[in-house]
C-alpha cells in the first residue's frame, strides 16, 4: 500500500437516524507506532444497536470495537507484532498515570473514552493506534479461535461487574452463594459464562421472558431459570438461597423497573450490578430506606480496562473461558442492517461480521 495506490476498504458507516450503508473509503497508511489490520470478525455489541436505536452515532462515524484480525502492516517503530500475526484488537486505552486510574477508575480516565480503532470494527481494514498497539494489543495463542478471542472486550466488561459486586474477591462464591443475571440475551449468558469459569460453585439464576432463552441459559449451566411473566423469580432465589437473598443481581437488562425488581431478591449487604443502558432520561424509583437499611448497594459497570482484559485473556488462552456458543450468526458487512434487526427482534444472541468475504 502507498499513497500513489491506497487500499480500499468497506466500511459500515453511520448515516443518521439510526441508519447505516455501505461506503468504499480509502485507508491512510499506518504511522508511527501504528498497526493496520484486515479485520477477521467483529462483533455487535449492545452499545452499537443502543447508538443506532437512539440515533446517538454522528453521521460518517463506524462503530464496532468487538474485533480480530491479522496484521497487514506495521506502521514504523512496531515491536513485537509480525506481519500475518493474529491479533485481538483493544478500542479503549486508559492512561494509567492520572488520578482515576490510579485510584482504580481506569474506565472513567479521559483518555480511556478516546477510540483507538479507525475507522472502526465494522471495516475490512482498521488502523490500530499507537497507545493501544504499546499498551494493550495481544496476539491470539494457537488453538484459541477466532470466535472466542473476539470476546476478549465484553467478557473484560462482565468481569469487572463482578469485580463491582464484590464476587471475585472470594466472598459469595462458595457452594451456597448466589448471583441473579436479570436477562439472557448474549451479555446476560456471557455473564452466566464468566461467572461459571471464575466461580465454578457460584449458583447463577437466569431471569428472562423468552422460555427459548431460559432452555439455552440451563444447558449452558444455569443452576436455576425463571420468567418475570409468571411472578415465580422470588420464589426460585427464595428456594436457591435457602430465604437469604441473592449475593448480586446483574441487570443486563436496564430501566427503573428491573432495578425495583433487582432490589427485590438481594439479601441484606448485597449488590445490584447496573450494566444496561436506561431508556433515555429514565429515574430510578425506590424506598431509600430498604437500601440504607438493609445495607444493599446499587453499583454501576460501565466497561471493562487493561486489568480485566488481561484476567479474561488467561481464561481465554486457557480454554477455561470460550463463549463461542453464543454466536448464532455470521454474516458479511454488506448485512450489517440485517444482524441489526436480528438482535433488535431477539431472534440472534451474538452476531459477527466478517470481512471482505460473504458468509454463508
Amino acid at each position: 500500500m502507498n499513497a500513489a495506490n491506497p487500499r480500499i476498504s468497506r466500511v459500515v458507516a453511520c448515516a443518521g437516524r439510526g441508519s447505516t450503508r455501505l461506503e468504499r473509503r480509502a485507508l491512510r497508511q499506518p504511522e508511527a507506532g501504528e498497526l493496520l489490520v484486515r479485520m477477521s470478525v467483529s462483533g455487535l455489541c449492545g452499545t452499537d444497536v443502543f447508538k443506532l436505536t437512539n440515533d446517538t452515532a454522528t453521521p460518517g462515524s463506524v462503530l464496532g470495537h468487538e474485533v480480530v484480525g491479522s496484521v497487514e502492516a506495521l506502521g514504523a517503530d512496531v515491536a513485537g507484532f509480525e506481519i500475518g500475526d493474529r491479533i485481538v484488537v483493544p478500542h479503549h486505552v486508559a492512561c494509567g498515570d492520572c488520578e482515576l486510574c490510579r485510584r482504580g477508575s481506569s474506565t472513567m480516565c479521559p483518555e480511556f473514552r478516546e477510540n483507538l480503532l479507525e475507522p472502526g470494527g465494522f471495516s475490512d481494514f482498521v488502523i490500530v493506534r499507537d497507545r493501544a498497539v504499546r499498551r494493550a494489543l495481544r496476539k491470539v495463542p494457537h488453538g484459541v479461535s477466532d470466535e472466542a478471542a473476539v470476546f476478549l472486550e465484553p467478557a473484560a466488561c462482565v468481569l469487572r461487574a463482578m469485580d463491582r459486586a464484590g464476587l471475585s474477591c472470594g466472598r459469595a462464591s462458595g457452594a451456597h452463594g448466589c448471583a441473579v443475571v436479570m436477562g439472557a440475551g448474549s451479555m446476560g449468558l456471557l455473564h452466566l459464562l464468566v461467572l461459571r469459569a471464575t466461580s465454578p460453585l457460584l449458583r447463577v439464576i437466569l431471569i428472562d421472558t423468552m422460555p427459548e432463552r431460559l432452555g439455552i441459559s440451563e444447558r449452558m449451566g444455569a443452576f436455576a431459570v425463571a420468567s418475570p411473566i409468571d411472578g415465580g423469580v422470588e420464589k426460585v432465589v427464595h428456594d436457591s438461597t435457602r430465604g437469604l437473598g441473592a449475593d448480586a443481581v446483574f441487570d443486563t437488562v436496564g430501566g427503573a423497573t428491573v432495578l425495583r425488581s433487582a432490589l427485590g431478591i438481594t439479601r441484606e449487604g448485597g449488590s445490584v450490578v447496573l450494566f444496561a443502558h436506561a431508556p433515555e432520561g429514565q429515574r430510578a424509583d425506590f424506598d431509600l430506606n430498604e437500601l440504607f437499611k438493609h445495607e444493599r448497594r446499587v453499583v454501576g459497570s460501565y466497561s471493562g480496562g487493561l486489568e480485566e482484559q488481561s484476567r479474561i485473556f488467561d481464561l481465554i488462552a486457557a480454554g477455561v473461558l470460550d463463549p463461542s456458543s453464543l454466536i448464532t450468526h455470521r454474516l458479511g458487512l454488506s448485512r450489517f442492517a440485517e444482524g441489526v434487526e436480528l438482535v433488535r427482534s431477539r431472534q440472534a444472541l451474538k452476531v459477527l461480521f466478517v470481512g471482505e468475504e460473504e458468509s454463508p
